[in-house]
């Protein structure tokens, strides 16, 4: 097979009648701007499956398709190329061909990479059999091949060139600060992060314990550990951090704040730092936000149809409050986002308070709280007002002065948007009145509620069982009939979690004229939440049953999503 032969994949795929011409040049403007491969971006924006792209390519020029989530390389050939290499061009080199002793079989994500082959064969000495596999899988394979080695080999590093004798010096600040400077520790820490991304980590965990140092990461909401370390690195690893984020290095007895920016493979990541003392030295938490994972379509946040039509009607109210709650790590602050680039237009005037800012969107004015200038979230509210705002978005409503505030902007002509930390939509009205706000003024203020959590979803390796009956009664099935749901299998994508991946599930309550009149009366939060499943909203547990039946999640993850909520109604 000539693969040096001139094609283009999007042309095969409409030749093939996949896409049209039109889909074709949507993805073509779509990847200058993103700088994706095309093939990744036709899959994004839902044109055509990576299955699809992947027949067509492997039939067009006669390769093989390899899974990498089932390969084994061999160790000779892997050694013949540098990871960095591997990386550029999204690659694997796998094992000698059989009918050419001068080959190598190569997995790669383009197998029509002329310069990447030509490459190989300069370095090698020897000539590229392609074959085709998924990009994601190859950059699982190389994160687990080489990630832990790495990060190891610079740990090893460190400690040659610091010796024993720094144990003691690590006491000294001005040890400190050499320590800050040496390559090895920048590399390492630089390294923690960027496996942490590929990982799909939301959250870095840096744990002193009485002899290591343990790197956690959480990935689709599970603490999962990767790495150890001896504890002698743990002074030069906290430091490191402070003066990244822009902490005081001298300061180990109280808790601190700081902020990242970094680049990991050309996007831009925003990374909240916290630091903590306990009793075997300072714990560092770091939260990765990508700057681009907040500019969310309101298309992608996995909105059923009748969801996404009541989101958009509350969003085009003139003024009131739309409040979106949930516990830490529930994805309030992308749905709020989302939110907010839907009513960024031209025409409106919305400033923000925030605490902290978690990402920066052009066109809207975003204000930091800063407790120490006494500028809280209740003080910004009052100068905010002033500043003749349309829209305001409060980051989280915390107390009762916010909470008053919020309700009396809402009153006099502004549209208010906000977290609150309860369980389910029906609750939140009673968490506002605890705060001490008046039924009569929450009725008049608050257009809708929106209650949400993330779930797991289930990797390609599922695998297929039939329904128990306790199952079936859970999602609401006729017992009777059989009924085939997935549960988690494992394989080495999903690092034998048998998970990939997370989606959202909401509840949203849109407050019609017979809310308004009940949330007036004081009726609790059964009475609420029933007059809105009349109405026709969807609870928590409806939206987390239609992810199992459609094979999206398990019952394990459906039962550990809506848990809190369910026991909260039934504590009342």
């Amino acid at each position: 097979m000539n693969y040096r032969k001139k094609v283009r994949l999007g042309d095969l795929l409409v030749q093939k009648g996949i896409i049209t011409e039109e889909q074709l040049g949507e993805a073509l403007k779509m990847q200058k701007e993103k700088k994706m491969m095309l093939g990744e971006m036709i899959v994004t924006m839902g044109f055509a499956t990576q299955s699809q792209i992947n027949d067509v390519l492997c039939e067009h020029l006669n390769i093989d398709f390899v899974d990498m989530r089932e390969e084994e390389p061999d160790q000779q050939v892997l050694s013949l190329l540098d990871e960095s290499i591997m990386r550029k061009y999204t690659l694997v080199p796998l094992r000698h061909d059989m009918d050419n002793a001068g080959a190598i079989q190569v997995a790669m994500a383009d197998p029509m990479n002329i310069l990447a082959m030509d490459d190989i064969n300069i370095i090698t000495g020897m000539q590229v059999v392609p074959l085709l596999a998924n990009a994601q899988d190859i950059n699982a394979f190389l994160d687990k091949a080489f990630g832990q080695q790495q990060a190891q080999n610079i740990v090893e590093l460190y400690k040659k060139e610091q010796g024993e004798s720094n144990k003691e010096a690590e006491k000294e600040n001005n040890a400190r600060r050499e320590e800050i400077e040496n390559a090895p520790i920048v590399v390492l820490i630089n390294n923690i992060i960027e496996q942490a991304v590929r990982q799909r980590a939301s959250d870095i965990h840096i744990e002193p314990m009485e002899k290591t140092v343990r790197v956690r990461y959480r990935i689709d909401g599970n603490l999962k550990e990767i790495m150890k370390y001896d504890n002698a690195l743990l002074g030069a690893i906290t430091t490191r951090l402070k003066i990244m984020s822009g902490m005081d290095i001298s300061e180990k007895r109280k808790p601190q704040d700081g902020r990242i920016t970094t680049t990991v493979d050309r996007r831009e990541y925003d990374i909240r730092v916290s630091n903590l003392p306990t009793v075997y030295g300072e714990k560092v938490v770091m939260r990765i936000a990508s700057k681009e994972g907040f500019n969310v379509d309101i298309s992608k946040l996995g909105l059923t149809e009748r969801d996404r039509r009541v989101f958009q009607e509350i969003l085009k109210n003139p003024h009131g409050i739309i409040l979106v709650t949930g516990p830490t790590g529930s994805g309030k602050s992308t749905t709020l986002y989302t939110a907010l680039s839907e009513l960024n237009t031209e025409d409106v005037n919305i400033i923000t308070v925030e605490d902290p800012v978690e990402a920066n969107i052009d066109g809207i004015n975003q204000v930091q709280v800063n407790t120490k200038a006494n500028l809280t979230f209740a003080s910004a509210l009052r100068s905010i007002l002033r500043q003749d705002p349309d829209i305001i978005m409060i980051g989280e409503i915390r107390d009762s002065e916010t909470a008053e505030i919020a309700v009396r902007a809402s009153i006099t002509g502004h549209l208010v948007v906000s977290t609150l930390h309860t369980n389910s939509t029906a609750s939140s009205v009673a968490r506002l009145e605890d705060m001490g706000v008046e039924p009569y003024l929450i009725a008049d203020s608050m257009v809708g509620i929106i209650a949400q959590r993330l779930v797991r979803r289930l990797c390609e390796c599922k695998k297929a069982k039939e329904a128990t009956i306790e199952e079936k009664q859970m999602l609401g099935i006729d017992t009777d009939e059989p009924f085939t749901i997935y549960e988690p299998c494992g394989c080495k994508l999903c690092n034998n979690t048998g998970y990939y991946g997370r989606m959202g599930i909401y509840e949203i309550m849109k407050i019609s004229p017979a809310i308004k009149r009940l949330i007036s009366k004081k009726a609790d939060a059964d009475d609420i939440k029933n007059q809105a499943i009349k109405e026709g909203m969807n609870t928590l547990k409806m939206a987390a049953a239609n992810g199992v039946k459609e094979g999206i999640t398990s019952i394990a993850e459906m039962i550990k999503a809506t848990y809190e909520a369910e026991e909260e109604e039934e504590n009342k």
